[in-house]
């Protein structure tokens, strides 16, 4: 249950897409005065060492945020240069040693009436997690929960200010969190209609990876709540030689307005930047009210 650490992918393609649309839609969520509350269900261990066993092990950085260094930060879209902005605040120098999970990007980007959930099971890295953030020295404003996300979530929605964002990433190494999410989404819409869920998957050969994104658009619609889908392939499945993820998604409910014209620019950079053969690709749709 314990065996997926995502110190081996920090920084990987999946985390430059997961983490661009992170940090605009807090940065949208955050323009009202209105506290907000952001519930991450899989927090991990909130900061990695890209020189670290984990991460030189698999290699996945330098596919990842590694590249994205290489570009010419100027002539990116505004989106991904306030991704590249946020990963080196916790840097110092041109050198990146430091990449920013979920956890750390959330709280840099909140106001100190705003509050964050931070769900984690993994032993290992819920240590980790609570070293972290102790060095933030923000304990009223991060709570730290040894608890199963999927369900911990509940008692947080509604959130008291009506304003909330839950972010949901789990490994998706056990069969059942694909069901899990889909869940999760629909009880959460009944408790707080008007909440934004994002909701990020892996695009592999499997029937639930496939049907996931297609159930939360049917969900979303038939709730009548706005939705927007982005996902980047880097490389195809089949010649992939050393394997690894070949692509992912992200599913978003009530998205920020913005999000989408935000997206446009920036997804052929990401192809561009991330490609690793002729099938690269993006999609980026949105629909409902």
């Amino acid at each position: 249950m314990f065996s997926y650490r995502h110190a081996f992918h920090a920084g990987n393609h999946a985390d430059v897409l997961k983490h661009t649309i992170l940090i605009a839609t807090v940065q949208y969520l955050t323009q009202k005065e209105a506290a907000l509350t952001v519930l991450d269900t899989h927090a991990g261990a909130g900061l990695y060492r890209l020189d670290g066993d984990y991460a030189n092990k698999s290699g996945e950085a330098g596919d990842g945020i590694l590249r994205m260094l290489a570009a010419k930060e100027s002539d990116l879209a505004p989106i991904l240069q306030n991704y590249m902005q946020m990963v080196r605040s916790f840097n110092q120098g041109n050198t990146v040693r430091n990449y920013p999970g979920s956890p750390f990007i959330t709280q840099a980007l909140l106001r100190a009436h705003d509050r964050l959930k931070a769900f984690e099971l993994h032993p290992t890295d819920m240590h980790s997690l609570l070293g972290n953030i102790a060095q933030l020295e923000v304990p009223r404003q991060v709570n730290v929960l040894m608890e199963d996300g999927f369900e911990g979530v509940k008692k947080f929605l509604p959130p008291p200010s009506r304003r909330g964002l839950l972010l949901c990433d789990p490994s998706y190494e056990i069969k059942t969190d694909y069901g899990r999410v889909l869940d999760m989404v629909e009880d959460g819409l009944k408790r707080f209609p008007t909440g934004t869920y994002a909701v990020w998957y892996p695009i592999i050969p499997r029937p639930d990876a496939h049907d996931l994104p297609k159930r939360i658009k049917t969900m979303a619609t038939k709730a009548g709540k706005s939705w927007l889908h982005a996902t980047l392939t880097v490389k195809s499945n089949k010649t992939s030689e050393r394997g690894g993820l070949p692509a992912s998604g992200m599913f978003i409910v009530n998205p920020p307005f913005n999000l989408k014209e935000n997206l446009k620019p920036a997804m052929p950079q990401l192809v561009k930047l991330l490609g690793q053969d002729e099938n690269a690709a993006f999609t980026l749709e949105s629909g409902g009210k």
